[in-house]
């Protein structure tokens, strides 16, 4: 799939489900950001079932570990096209890397946006989207995810056939993003080497995110990245109702003492 005009490429999201952006960023970023995360593949934790996958790695909390990784969470590409899909103030619901080493076996088939068992079988509307980056090139042997194209409106009951699965076939430096509605699976790793992707997983701003960010991304690490960055955490509110507020305030207090709030009057304490 080549890249397109924003338009273009919504026209395509919404009848796939999912789109690829090639070379959306320079291989010295993949660099960077590989460097920063080698400490802790050491090939000695693996996955604990067949869906965290008995021969892949994965690992949590990246903002707290590999800096360089907000590049990827706010890219203005990316960014733009989640700007036209999701409702205004939505979260960074998970961002975790994974790194499936030679001899993976396929993950279930399975969708994003249903962490914790919401009451709302498909069809629906998605409650959230993902993005997949590639830090290896992703190819039919090493592990590159599949997905089902056009799942994303089916039905709950329907299950693909084996027949249905398209892998995502793509040089390091280019990223996938898919509805969070759409069936997909990390494949088999039949390859050599490993294979390393970052999924930053964006959600509606009402839900829970599926890791807990401000936990993950304590006030200390937070507090260095930029006002998106913090959004996107949780450090921000939504209106009506004042949602996300520490003890009756706006959360970006926690991790910015001068922060006087958006709504800030002289004759009105801050917010």
């Amino acid at each position: 799939m080549s890249n397109g005009s924003l338009a273009q490429q919504l026209r395509s999201f919404e009848v796939d489900g999912y789109l690829i952006i090639k070379n959306a960023i320079n291989l010295d970023t993949v660099s960077q950001i590989k460097s920063e995360l080698a400490p802790y593949f050491t090939g000695e934790k693996m996955g604990r079932n067949n869906f965290e996958g008995r021969h892949s790695e994965r690992l949590y909390a990246l903002l707290s570990k590999a800096p360089t990784v907000a590049e990827i969470i706010e890219h203005p590409g990316t960014l733009a096209f989640l700007d036209a899909l999701l409702p205004k103030n939505f979260l960074l619901s998970a961002c975790l890397a994974i790194n499936v080493h030679p001899g993976e076996t396929p993950q279930p088939w399975h969708i994003d946006d249903a962490a914790g068992g919401l009451p709302w079988p498909k069809p629906r509307p998605r409650f959230g989207v993902s993005t997949l980056w590639a830090f290896d090139d992703f190819t039919p042997d090493n592990g590159a995810t599949e997905v089902v194209p056009g799942s994303h409106l089916w039905p709950q009951q329907r299950t693909p056939a084996e027949t249905e699965a398209v892998p995502i076939v793509m040089p390091a430096g280019s990223v996938v993003l898919f509805d969070g509605r759409l069936l997909h699976r990390g494949g088999a790793n039949r390859a050599q080497a490993p294979r390393l992707a970052i999924t930053p997983q964006y959600c509606a701003p009402g839900l829970r995110q599926i890791e807990n960010m401000v936990l993950a991304v304590p006030p200390e690490f937070a507090r260095v990245y930029s006002g998106r960055i913090q959004s996107l955490l949780g450090y921000n509110i939504i209106e009506p109702g004042f949602m996300g507020y520490v003890d009756g305030m706006h959360p970006k207090r926690l991790i910015d003492p001068d922060y006087r709030g958006r709504k800030y009057r002289d004759d009105l304490p801050a917010s």
